[in-house]
């Protein structure tokens, strides 16, 4: 990407407020177009070993613009520029592949269980019950650690209804949320390799969120 992107977010961060984006919107709609241009590059390049559909980069596209109707943060806009890639884009409702640009080493890839209702959760520790060895093989996957080392997310405090404390996979049980992420420096992101850099980690990342999408989704709808 180019480095005037993270220069014009670190510019956004210092100056959040609506007069200044608005006199420098032509540096934002070049931060967007560079944004864009590598989303276009990922769609292409993962479509070439998962069906995406007919997915545009406009449907992948997070907006820069926060509601700030529900939140203390009256920020206008995020500090951040960000794109869901995968089948219907970031509004399909699975758990697609979230990408995240931001200044000061805090850009990444992720993905994973994060809002989910309830019975999805209940289908996914009936999931882990029954047979937790298919996530670990995963999870624990030598390159997908190393790549991804820790879960991130929300936990419960207590034993989950209906399993016993001394259930040897309590620890997957008690999780809420159950998320990857990679972070990438500045730059990394300021290189000409982070499109295949995102990608790599695409890669390493789509068992699990395949996994996942079948416990959460496909598996509901085959019952």
């Amino acid at each position: 990407m180019d480095s005037k992107t993270l220069h014009f977010l670190s510019q956004l961060a210092e100056n959040n407020n609506r007069e200044w984006f608005q006199e420098n919107k032509k540096l934002y709609e070049a931060a967007k177009a560079d944004m864009e241009k590598l989303v276009g590059y990922l769609i292409t390049e993962v479509g070439k070993f998962e069906d995406l559909g007919n997915v545009q980069v406009k449907d992948c596209m997070l907006r820069i613009y926060r509601d700030v109707r529900f939140s203390k943060n009256k920020d206008p806009y995020k500090k951040n520029l960000a794109a869901g890639i995968g089948p219907g884009g970031k509004s399909s409702g699975k758990i697609d592949y979230y990408l995240q640009v931001q200044p000061g080493d805090q850009t990444f890839l992720g993905g994973g269980m994060w809002e989910v209702t309830t019975e999805q959760l209940a289908r996914y520790r009936q999931e882990i019950d029954y047979n937790a060895h298919e996530l670990k093989s995963i999870i624990e996957e030598k390159e997908f650690h190393s790549y991804f080392p820790e879960i991130h997310g929300e936990s419960l405090k207590t034993v989950p209804k209906g399993y016993s404390k001394d259930h040897p996979e309590i620890a997957l049980l008690k999780r809420k949320q159950l998320f990857f992420m990679h972070r990438y420096t500045d730059k990394e992101v300021a290189s000409k390799d982070f499109g295949n850099l995102v990608l790599k980690g695409i890669q390493l990342l789509k068992p699990f969120t395949d996994y996942m999408n079948y416990v959460l989704y496909e598996e509901a709808e085959e019952h």
